[in-house]
C-alpha cells in the first residue's frame, strides 16, 4: 500500500514536497554556497562579536563555539525558508535583480557614508 500525498504541481518545483528533490545533494552548489557565505562572512560582525566573547578568559570557549553556530544554523534556516516562500511568488531572474539592486545601493550608501 503505498501512502500519495496531494501536492500541488507548483510546490514541487521548490523542492519543498518532493523528498527527491529536497534530499538531493548537489556538490557543485553545497561548494559554490560555502564559498559565499564563508567570504562573507569573514571579518563580518557576527564574527567580530564572536571573538569578543571568546576574548573573556573566564568563559567557555566550547560553549562559545557552540552558541554561535547555532545562531549561525539558525539563520541560514530561516533565510532558505523565505528564499523558498519568497520564490514561490516573485522568479529567480526577478530576485537576482533585486538582490543585485540592493547591493549596488548598499554600496553606494556605504561610498556616501564614508
Amino acid at each position: 500500500m503505498e501512502l500519495s500525498i496531494p501536492v500541488e504541481k507548483s510546490s514541487l518545483s521548490y523542492g519543498w514536497s518532493d523528498p527527491k528533490i529536497f534530499f538531493k545533494m548537489d556538490y557543485k552548489l553545497l561548494f559554490t554556497v560555502f564559498t559565499a557565505v564563508f567570504i562573507a562572512e569573514l571579518g563580518d560582525k557576527t564574527q567580530l562579536a564572536t571573538m569578543l566573547f571568546a576574548a573573556d578568559k573566564e568563559v567557555s570557549k566550547m560553549t562559545i563555539f557552540f552558541g554561535a553556530s547555532l545562531a549561525l544554523i539558525l539563520t541560514s534556516a530561516i533565510g532558505v525558508l523565505l528564499g523558498g516562500v519568497i520564490a514561490q511568488y516573485i522568479s529567480t531572474k526577478h530576485l537576482h535583480y533585486l538582490a543585485g539592486v540592493g547591493f549596488i545601493g548598499i554600496g553606494i550608501w556605504t561610498l556616501l557614508k564614508a
